[in-house]
């Protein structure tokens, strides 16, 4: 017997550009992007007009004339984030962070105190709405996968509950794009095959998606289709990586700018560790070429650090490394995390100590921006660059 619908996925609407339409009144019911070079989110007036995130600039300003271009202000959209988690958390002691803008709730054993998972979901939605005033969806299902799929089939500033009896009925007629993991590449494959819906995938042995798909995304959508995810929704721990990165359109990219990207991202993300007291041991390099493959580069350090030039040093040999290869394929996308975190505190410093210039340097870097803010402090090769060039920084939810 299947169990009830207790996971609720709640996931706010265009978050960035919602944001820019709350703080800004004259900008409600227009259309508006996010970021001039590449669209960072776009407005549903805009996505109505064809506009979608991490398009070019131009060629979302020739589908959307009429749209209002605003840069991108990463603070203000954090602050949101805060917000809302701290609503998410008011409402459910399990909460999983996905995203600055989605988690998953686990609020079966609220009934007594807070109704049920459809009552939680229409408050927790009022709440949100009233307090921060952004729009979000919300999906209520027995898993996590279908809650999501619920709350994407909800969109925009919707709600919508699968019970277990209906959920062959609202699953297996979905395009196969709505499962969880299906990306361009996999859809084109599964069309090429003839699969356009969840049900016709659900209708092939386990076996043969496997082969087809390969061994692990054969197994994996292969059990969505059939209704099979048991994951439970885990409250989030401390994060073992803090990552951010940078949509690039689809124009080229010469490795100098490349570098400056690379720069930025290194020099927010280890700022972030130092604020955190935290060390990373593992530098990842992530790359989308210009046919949209994703490609991870990653080297581990003998010695933890939070210093920005021992990290940059190791991303930059990463970088120099692809270069041939962006060169041949083009690239979309660059993006760094940093992975086995350690708290500083407990990582046992390597003699002899000699950080002498460097760590003055990023004590004092950090000082000007905790007082000025983020931007108050560039490097010089960053000066004349519009804020479209800031990437978003994916927070921790702790």
């Amino acid at each position: 017997m299947r169990g009830e619908a207790t996971v609720l996925h709640a996931d706010l609407d265009a978050f960035f550009a919602s944001v820019e339409q709350r703080d800004a009144p004259a900008l409600r019911g227009r259309p508006v992007i996010v970021g001039g070079g590449v669209v960072l989110a776009a407005s549903y007036e805009a996505k109505a007009r064809g506009v979608r995130t991490a398009m070019g600039g131009r060629q979302a300003r020739d589908l959307c004339p009429e749209a209002v271009v605003v840069p991108p202000r990463m603070e203000a959209y954090s602050a949101a984030s805060k917000d809302v988690f701290a609503i998410f958390r008011d409402t459910s002691p399990l909460v999983e962070g996905l995203s600055i803008d989605e988690a998953f709730l686990e609020v079966g054993g609220l009934r007594r105190i807070a109704g049920t998972p459809e009552q939680v979901a229409v408050r927790l939605r009022a709440r949100v709405l009233s307090e921060v005033g952004l729009p979000i969806s919300v999906g209520v299902a027995r898993t996590k996968f279908l809650a999501k799929v619920a709350s994407a089939v909800s969109k925009p500033d919707g709600l919508l509950v699968v019970e277990p009896d209906r959920e062959e009925a609202f699953l297996l007629p979905l395009p196969v794009e709505r499962l969880w993991g299906v990306g361009a590449k996999t859809a084109a494959k599964l069309h090429g095959l003839g699969i356009r819906t969840v049900g016709e995938l659900a209708e092939l042995e386990a076996a043969t998606a496997e082969r087809l798909l390969g061994k692990a995304a054969g197994a994996h959508l292969h059990a969505l289709a059939r209704l099979r995810d048991p994951r439970p929704v885990e409250p989030t721990r401390r994060r073992s990586s803090i990552g951010s990165q940078r949509a690039l359109g689809s124009r080229p990219r010469t490795p100098a700018e490349l570098d400056l990207i690379l720069t930025q991202l290194v020099d927010r993300l280890a700022r972030r560790l130092r604020e955190g007291d935290r060390v990373c041991r593992t530098v990842v390099l992530r790359l989308r070429f210009g046919d949209f493959e994703k490609a991870t580069r990653s080297r581990t350090v003998l010695s933890a650090s939070d210093r920005t030039a021992v990290l940059l040093g190791v991303a930059r040999d990463l970088l120099v490394a692809a270069l041939p290869e962006i060169e041949a394929r083009g690239i979309t996308l660059i993006g760094i995390s940093l992975s086995q975190l350690g708290r500083a505190a407990d990582i046992t410093p390597e003699l002899p100590i000699n950080w002498g210039e460097e760590a003055r340097l990023d004590t004092a870097l950090d000082a000007v921006r905790e007082r000025f803010g983020a931007t108050s402090v560039s490097r010089a090769t960053q000066l004349g660059r519009d804020t479209g060039w800031d990437a978003p920084l994916l927070p921790e939810h702790e």
